[in-house]
């Protein structure tokens, strides 16, 4: 893995959330792709806050890891004991698998397009 990128947050609401996150917590809001997808500034991570058509890891907050190669990590990984939910997949922004971890947990592997 070459860095946590990203710690996606499902939200129904990204008006709301951005009003939530950058009003009441003060994350800045770098990037927002209508009711999508909003990257804030965490401070060293991305705070991604996913509507309902980017939930990709299935409504739950999942953290997503930048990767050169998604395909080679998802082979090492489930080679590894994670189980593999879904992907590679081209995403809008990304190509992008999810796996669970051996204890269940999702996570999100990116490369860029």
């Amino acid at each position: 893995m070459s860095r946590l990128g990203n710690v996606l947050v499902p939200v129904e609401d990204m008006d709301g959330a951005i009003a939530f996150y950058a009003g009441a917590l003060g994350l800045a809001v770098r990037f927002r792709d209508g009711d999508r997808f909003a990257a804030l500034d965490g401070g060293g991570v991305t705070v991604a806050l996913v509507g309902p058509a980017e939930q990709v890891a299935g409504g739950v907050t999942a953290p997503s890891y930048r990767v050169e190669d998604v395909a080679l990590a998802v082979r090492e990984l489930t080679g590894a004991g994670a189980e593999l939910v879904h992907g590679p997949e081209a995403g809008p922004h990304e190509v992008r698998a999810v796996l669970r971890d051996p204890s269940g947990n999702a996570l999100v592997l990116y490369a860029p397009l």
